[in-house]
């Protein structure tokens, strides 16, 4: 074989020695070949379809002129030529642009005679604003007024909200041509700025294009133009604020001094009173707009303390002022209020100012008696207006009792009768810290049987009994304090409020997740007020409070106004103690109030009894708090990979127990439903049993037990509950009262029969499972065996596997051997082919010198013979 291998390579050779163009043909056959592969091969990746030239973004009819290329060098031309422009930056694959492109539409059709709309697509790769501009988001509102901007509106996308800052920006500043317009723009609760200009020296002052420039500096800060500025052209009516000089800045406030623009101080730049006027405003209500998209704006607020969220319905074109939001602005207005609000001095009498008191006797002596009397912090509030209500101490606490008998025993008190007393032993209890109340105490002596007349007593003495508000009724809704008692709250309590107001309408998901219900209100082109705008239950008002993770929300009562109700929730929060309750939100609310809420036991009737009774905010306390069941309670989160892995015991020991109607198994998602803090656990997954007729007494799983079905069932019995455990002096009582001490025997009999039952139950399960265990190890027994019968088989094919492997490992080793030498061979061979055409060629050129020199011989030898002749 190697023989005729090296005779087909002699001839190839040879062949490619005789015929070299072979060779050449062969090589440039070989490049084509090559090249007609890679060229098929890469083919589909080197082909890209064309883009798709890029069409009208808004139809012909729309007032707006698109620049669908991209033209960027003509916005500046149309600019130019229009006072106010809107310039709408799109991407024509966007949705959001889409959106939006269909309100500016809307707006465009109302204002085009008033500001040039313009539409330029900077997504199209071959115009000037793709490659000039850099975009991170799409789409972007720029408006300029002349040649300031440009002014970008950060607000929603909606017409009536860019129509309301287009308007803003064309008139940025009011003219204030009287004291009663000057009066009513001041009387706002909003910041507002005048401006005083004299149009009398010259056509146009030179500061009033600065303030204007400030105001719209203004609007690129805050698209909803919180802060008004207008302008004042007659010296009389700039003197109700007391401004004489001419361009002249004035920034009214409130609570503090209003302020005037310190010229000598900082440079008169539109940009320097815009920083100016947002340092020293004071904002009392403030907007907010969520963006709809990550960002930490809610985070941020919320940080800094206690926030009341006010959801209500807004239109920003409203030609009326909101009366709801009129009502929330007076009652910030008056929260921040804090003149006229200091306490009554320690030296006055407390009898001219207390309108609750209650007698205390004392035991040490008979005829001692102190009087406790609260004390309002505003005198003049009548009694009328007040709820009295002492703290539980008063009824005998150990902190006013030692008071009381310091303040009776050692000062003596002037004998007196009940209408001539006048005490020499009256000082001021502080029980606790209290913005609205104080109380006092005075001692005197009073002969026993003088107590049977108290009736008789004045009207400024009113006897009340030491007992709480009734909590029956929503917490929110209870006034403790009626008139003007929310005036300069926040000045008297460290837990401070700040006021939020947002759009319902376009914050609607919030609002539920914080737990409103029912459908959003009207829609925005409505006025509120207005017949069908639900205005008398369009406020949705809750209390958030980040660092203590709770929030409140406001219940209102039929029979109380929006005021009351309100001030009412805002001064039960800012108490020591309130009476506000924790909302919870759970599952049914995240979805937005859609299901309704059904007691367990009517969830039973309609649909069978779940394997695993899953519960919800609402479910979990009527269904744990059951005395007729022992609740095992399974604590999961869906992120909790821990829990998913205890899925199935839990199952298995729910089917063990499914014929026991006294043991319900129970889980709750705490991470999408909130519980009281007493039933919240520090890890998940935990388990607890609260064990029938002694729910008080619950009991949670050991930790370093594991948990498994014979650690779970041996917990339920040992902790499950009977009816000898149930409550004594609320239960048992009144049945052995009813029936005697045989029926508590037979219904425990009846109990423990029934326990018995289910023992026997779980009994038969578990030798069910035992057996189908057994029936499992022997047959994986006999897999086992099977399996190592074929794993010998295998070990055996994996060794004759192996000797032939090595096996034709030798013979390849072999082969490559033969053909190196081969090679050798052919090299050698190719080598003396070489030398032997050099001497062919050699041989070959000196044979034709001789044949050339013989007929040159034989030539020269026949001229001389013809020359000769």
């Amino acid at each position: 074989m190697l023989r005729r291998v090296r005779q087909s390579l002699r001839q190839v050779l040879f062949l490619m020695a005789r015929r070299p163009d072979l060779l050449c043909g062969a090589i440039v056959l070989s490049v084509l070949l090559v090249l007609a592969v890679k060229f098929t091969c890469s083919r589909a990746k080197n082909v890209v379809a064309a883009a798709r030239p890029p069409v009208r973004f808004f139809s012909a009819e729309a007032p707006v002129v698109d620049l669908y290329l991209g033209q960027l060098d003509q916005v500046e031309r149309l600019r130019s030529v229009a006072e106010v422009s809107l310039i709408f930056f799109y991407a024509p694959w966007c949705a959001h642009s889409m959106a939006a492109g269909q309100e500016v539409q809307q707006v465009a059709k109302k204002l085009a005679k008033q500001v040039q709309f313009v539409a330029i697509n900077c997504w199209y790769s071959q115009g000037k604003c793709r490659r000039q501009t850099r975009f991170y988001q799409y789409p972007i509102i720029h408006l300029f007024y002349r040649r300031f901007g440009p002014i970008e509106y950060k607000g929603p996308f909606v017409a009536q909200y860019v129509e309301s800052f287009i308007l803003r920006v064309i008139t940025p500043l009011t003219y204030l041509p009287s004291r009663a317009t000057l009066e009513e723009f001041l009387s706002c609760h909003e910041p507002r700025v005048v401006g005083f200009f004299q149009f009398n020296s010259s056509p146009q002052p030179p500061g009033y294009i600065t303030y204007l420039s400030s105001a719209l500096q203004a609007l690129r800060r805050d698209f909803r133009g919180v802060i008004r500025f207008g302008v004042v052209t007659n010296k009389q009516v700039a003197e109700a604020i007391s401004l004489r000089e001419d361009e002249t800045v004035y920034l009214h406030r409130r609570f503090n001094s209003s302020l005037i623009f310190p010229r000598r101080e900082r440079n008169f730049t539109s940009q320097a009173i815009c920083s100016w006027v947002f340092e020293h405003r004071e904002t009392v209500l403030q907007w907010l707009q969520p963006l709809g998209t990550k960002s930490r704006l809610l985070e941020q607020e919320l940080t800094k303390g206690p926030a009341l969220l006010l959801f209500l319905p807004h239109n920003p074109l409203g030609s009326k002022p909101n009366p709801i939001l009129q009502q929330v602005a007076d009652i910030a207005v008056r929260y921040h209020s804090c003149d006229n609000n200091n306490h009554s001095g320690l030296d006055k009498s407390f009898t001219s100012h207390s309108l609750c008191c209650q007698s205390v006797l004392l035991p040490e002596s008979s005829t001692s008696v102190c009087e406790v009397c609260l004390s309002w912090s505003r005198p003049s509030l009548t009694s009328s207006s007040l709820s009295c209500s002492f703290p539980p101490t008063a009824q005998g606490g150990d902190g006013l009792q030692s008071y009381l008998r310091y303040c009776c025993l050692h000062q003596p008190p002037a004998p007196m009768s009940i209408k001539t007393a006048t005490s020499v032993g009256c000082s001021n209890f502080l029980n606790s810290y209290s913005p609205f109340s104080q109380y006092s105490a005075c001692c005197r002596k009073v002969e026993p049987q003088l107590n049977e007349s108290q009736a008789k007593e004045g009207p400024d003495m009113q006897r009340v009994p030491l007992t709480p508000p009734s909590l029956s009724t929503p917490p929110s809704s209870v006034p403790q304090h009626r008139g003007d008692g929310i005036t300069g709250l926040r000045c008297q309590t460290n837990r401070t409020l700040r006021f939020y107001v947002l759009d319902v309408a376009l914050n609607w998901p919030l609002a539920v997740r914080l737990g409103a219900t029912g459908n959003r209100t009207a829609p925005l082109h409505q006025e509120a007020g207005t017949p069908g705008d639900g205005s008398s239950n369009g406020l949705f008002a809750a209390i958030v409070n980040l660092k203590d993770e709770v929030h409140y929300v406001l219940h209102r009562s039929p029979a109380a106004t929006l005021t009351e109700s309100l001030e009412a929730f805002i001064r039960n929060f800012s108490a020591p103690y309130t009476l506000l309750q924790r909302h919870l939100v759970g599952e049914e609310d995240r979805k937005g109030g859609e299901q309704e809420d059904r007691h367990p036991d009517e969830h039973q009737q309609t649909s069978p009894r779940p394997l695993i009774t899953e519960l919800t905010t609402s479910s979990f306390l009527p269904s744990v708090m059951d005395l007729q069941k022992d609740v095992l309670l399974f604590y999961y989160t869906q992120w909790c990979g821990f829990c998913s892995v205890l899925n199935h015991i839990i199952i298995q020991l729910a089917r063990l127990l499914q014929g026991n109607s006294t043991i319900t198994v129970a889980r709750v998602n705490v991470a999408r439903n909130d519980l009281p803090w007493e039933f919240m656990v520090d890890h998940v997954p935990s388990i607890l049993l609260f064990p029938r007729y002694r729910k008080h007494l619950s009991v949670k799983f050991p930790d370093d037990l594991p948990i498994t079905l014979p650690n779970l069932l041996r917990f339920i019995l040992q902790h499950s509950g009977s009816v000898h455990n149930t409550d004594k002096q609320v239960t048992s009582s009144v049945k052995a009262d009813a029936s005697g001490p045989g029926a508590i025997l037979h219904a425990e009999f009846l109990s423990l029969q029934r326990e018995v039952q289910a023992l026997h139950h779980a009994r038969e399960r578990l030798s069910q499972q035992l057996a189908q265990l057994w029936r499992d190890n022997r047959r994986l027994t006999f897999d086992s065996r099977s399996l190592e019968v074929q794993n010998a088989e295998l070990q055996r094919e994996r060794q004759s596997l192996e000797e032939q492997h090595q096996e034709k490992s030798r013979q390849l080793g072999e082969a490559v051997r033969r053909l190196q030498e081969l090679a050798d061979t052919s090299e050698s061979l190719l080598n003396e082919n070489t030398l032997l055409r050099i001497l062919l060629r050699a041989l070959k050129d000196r044979t034709e010198a001789r044949e050339q020199a013989e007929v040159e011989r034989t030539e020269a030898e026949q001229k001389r013979s013809h020359m000769a002749s």
